[in-house]
């Protein structure tokens, strides 16, 4: 027997770093669609440890550096509660429950096993959560792994440093600190996970929003070859700045702090001063927002994982099609309305021309007519709706059809899986962003849920999700076939569950006729 099964006031777990006591909490009862449910220690419980450092704390000369491996520790280290958060302050109503931690130790990972046994050899999953790059937490109830663990895998929600601080341009730092915390995480996976009961030759990357571009970034990271062999991204929100924008806005961030753009200069500046500056050059708003708009539907967002030539050598296509891990299965999708409900319907919005509209908002005129004659501009009521569902498009949808057309003519790709997540519930009548989140944690019961899936949100919806994952990560085959052209079948999560080809066809029309090029700000 384990000396983590043996112990009384919580498992303890013997790690290369030192050993770490977590809690016994109850294995999650709630029937799932994997059929791969496990024995959780014969007791109908998991062993849960939260906030095990990574890193060395990232302040003082550490704080616009490379992670630093955390050092070995004696003794036995208490693992019981979320370690702190890189996120400050609460962020007030957003569609996660998003919980901040003080503290300045805030690289940390979180770990939930059925059997924290290294004779387990469970597979694992690493979750990379979102928030822009800006924000975001690890501690939010959506992410509870209990579900993943009654199921037999073991689950690795990681922190990184976010905003600035993590992908902010610094002339004389290391660039892309936040991809090194990402790359020091899965490296601490690799050297202690079958500690836990976890398998390092079968981890998934799996993330949301700014977490599953994490997982297309990770793909064309030379450092992190090797420490994962499967992709999982949902709802991927690509960042691709060029090293000049994001020198210029570094540039920008630095005259409204009244300091020299370096690393001594920016670290003069005291946290919370960097963080109430952040939002003008992370937000698009006057004098520059046209500019900072345009910039999205061309590149992504405008912080985040920059194409340095050294850390992130290519940029998201690339990494997608001959990164280093390109050879890795993947499976992305996104929700049919990501970013539908962003404008509020009626007034002025509503009597303006569409095609003018999305010509403001960085449509090429080819762009502009071509999208206007899909279905989902025509089920459109009024502009605000239209706006919405086009930037759900240009930003989000239209990245399927791409990566899955690129990885099919690739020679070095691996087989890629696409999906819609299509289900809605009555208010809001639309599949928005993060909406599935909770059917992927199989977390229906958490707080929060309701906002984005109404009062009763269909299980045997959240058993197919979830179950998809757990057989990717278990199986490398997530139960439906792999698009080999570029065109499907995806899987359409919606009730009833189905297969069709062509799910993004509307997005598509927006890859042959890019937007207009404009000159950032």
């Amino acid at each position: 027997m384990s000396r983590a099964a043996e112990a009384e006031g919580g498992p303890i777990v013997e790690t290369p770093s030192g050993a770490v006591r977590g809690t016994w909490e109850r294995a999650d009862p709630g029937a799932a669609g994997s059929g791969a449910a496990v024995e959780t220690e014969g007791r109908g419980r998991i062993a849960v440890f939260r906030g095990i450092p990574y890193a060395e704390p990232p302040v003082g000369s550490l704080r616009f550096a490379r992670p630093q491996p955390r050092a070995a520790w004696t003794g036995v280290r208490e693992a019981r509660a979320f370690g702190p958060t890189p996120q400050r302050g609460e962020t007030g109503m957003t569609l996660i429950p998003e919980h901040s931690v003080p503290g300045d130790d805030t690289l940390s990972v979180n770990v939930w096993t059925p059997d924290p046994d290294p004779a387990a050899a469970l597979p694992v999953l690493v979750w990379i959560h979102g928030g822009g790059y800006i924000s975001g937490s690890p501690a939010s109830p959506w992410y509870d792994g209990r579900a993943f663990a009654r199921d037999g895998v073991v689950l690795v929600t990681v922190s990184y440093r976010l905003g600035f601080a993590g992908f902010g341009w610094v002339e004389d730092a290391t660039p892309n600190r936040g991809v090194l915390d990402w790359v020091c995480a899965l490296r601490w996976v690799r050297d202690h996970i079958a500690a836990f009961g976890g398998d390092p030759s079968r981890v998934t990357i799996a993330g949301q929003s700014a977490g599953g571009g994490a997982v297309l970034t990770l793909l064309g990271v030379p450092d992190a070859a090797g420490l994962f062999s499967g992709g999982y991204a949902i709802s991927p929100a690509v960042a691709d700045p060029s090293a000049a924008a994001a020198r210029r806005r570094a540039l920008r961030l630095a005259r409204l702090a009244g300091v020299t753009a370096d690393a001594a200069g920016f670290a003069s500046v005291p946290e919370s001063k960097l963080l109430a500056l952040q939002p003008r050059i992370t937000s698009p708003a006057a004098p520059h927002l046209l500019h900072d708009v345009h910039a999205i539907v061309r590149a992504g967002l405008l912080l985040g994982p920059v194409a340095d030539g050294d850390v992130v050598p290519v940029d998201t296509l690339a990494a997608l099609t001959e990164g280093p891990s390109a050879g890795v299965p993947l499976v992305l999708g996104t929700a049919d309305d990501e970013l539908t409900g962003l404008f509020r319907p009626g007034g002025l919005l509503d009597r303006a021309p569409r095609r003018v509209l999305l010509r403001a908002l960085g449509a090429s005129r080819e762009a502009a007519e071509a999208w206007l004659r899909t279905r989902r501009a025509a089920e459109c009521t009024g502009s605000a709706e239209l706006l919405g569902r086009y930037l759900s498009d240009a930003v989000f949808r239209s990245w399927v059809p791409r990566a899955a057309e690129a990885r099919a003519v690739s020679a070095v790709a691996g087989p890629t899986w696409s999906y819609r997540f299509a289900w809605h519930p009555d208010d809001p009548p639309r599949a928005g962003h993060c909406g599935d989140v909770p059917f992927v944690f199989d977390r229906l019961d958490a707080a929060g849920v309701e906002r984005v899936a109404g009062p009763q949100p269909p299980q045997a919806l959240a058993d197919a999700i979830h179950g998809a994952v757990v057989a990717f990560a278990r199986d490398r085959d997530p139960g439906w076939p792999a698009d080999t052209a570029g065109s499907g079948p995806s899987r359409i999560f919606d009730l009833p569950v189905r297969d069709e080809p062509g799910a993004y066809d509307d997005a598509r029309t927006l890859l042959a006729a890019p937007p207009a090029q404009h000159e950032p700000a």
